[in-house]
């Protein structure tokens, strides 16, 4: 069994959405690119430079770090990409990378962006994504008013990704805010605990599971988006165990609106790596290219009607 159902750049100017059906082939769709919806940002010095930051959200006292490209133009509206921690991580080591230094960081987004997007990495209260009464999706409304008026951004790229505690957060964010995010990633998301505002609009989602995660909710997040995405109902498969690999497995959805699926044969893991058991290393794993390749595929387009 092939270790990818899906390889290769995802798209280039002119946007192409791949679709995997039954008998392994794909139909291309082309999306014709529209303009970029630009911010107050754009046309300004830069208003907020690379480094921590800090913002009063909900009467609390907040924290980010901003990465902006080492080529940043304000005339050319950027993708903006937020990478939440894990329960117990902190801001600092998404945006490190940590342990496995730049190619992890902003979970390998960055090493991957080729100085196209601004890259966000919030610190949450007691380490977490609690989003007590909705805090946290505030917070996050705040930074990217923030973000704004400070810098260049493409209104329509707008990204989630985090692992554990931080893909709970981009689910939630999924929800709550359907408009404001084009896509979102949940790598290990151990169910709604960041809770799920609204939940009924339409988000090009893709989850990341282990097989073997004591925590197995991520399926049943997965079909939230299959159904609010207008997908067909399939059981995508799922690497058996001992294989050291994973499957990634497109659904048929409302064009515009994907949906994928890649499990691994691992447990509870931001960073597998095929072929090695037990492995965690974010600068080796396959989920920086996956994560990276299912954003780019959305040229600066305004989504289509909401199925």
């Amino acid at each position: 069994m092939p270790l990818r159902k899906l390889s290769g750049p995802w798209l280039g100017a002119a946007m192409a959405v791949m679709v995997l059906i039954a008998v392994g082939t794909y139909v291309l769709t082309t999306v014709a690119p529209a303009a970029a919806a630009t911010t107050a940002g754009c046309g300004k010095a830069p208003g907020l430079n690379s480094g921590t930051h800090t913002i009063q959200s909900g009467g609390k006292s907040r924290s980010f770090i901003l990465r902006l490209p080492d080529s940043y133009n304000n005339t050319y509206a950027h993708r903006l990409a937020f990478g939440f921690h894990w329960l117990g991580g902190t801001a600092s080591q998404v945006a490190s990378g940590g342990s496995d230094g730049a190619a992890w960081a902003y979970y390998g987004m960055q090493s991957q962006a080729n100085n196209s997007t601004i890259f966000v990495a919030p610190q949450g209260l007691n380490n977490g994504w609690g989003n007590s009464n909705g805090e946290d999706v505030t917070f996050t409304d705040d930074m990217i008013r923030m973000i704004d008026n400070a810098l260049c951004v493409d209104t329509t790229q707008r990204f989630s990704v985090g692992f554990s505690y931080g893909g709970a957060m981009s689910y939630s964010l999924a929800c709550s805010r359907p408009t404001v995010f084009r896509a979102v990633a949940a790598i290990a998301a151990p169910g709604a605990i960041s809770g799920c505002s609204g939940g009924t609009g339409p988000v090009a989602y893709l989850g990341i599971h282990g097989i073997n995660d004591n925590i197995p909710s991520g399926r049943s997040l997965r079909d939230r988006f299959v159904r609010n995405n207008g997908c067909a109902a399939q059981s995508p498969p799922e690497p058996r165990a001992g294989s050291l690999t994973h499957i990634t497995t497109a659904y048929s959805c409302q064009a515009g609106y994907p949906v994928l699926w890649a499990a691994f044969d691992g447990g509870h893991q931001q960073g597998p790596v095929d072929g090695c058991a037990g492995c965690e290393s974010g600068a080796r794993s396959w989920v920086k290219q996956e994560v990276w390749n299912f954003f780019a595929q959305f040229g600066s387009t305004v989504p289509p009607t909401t199925p």
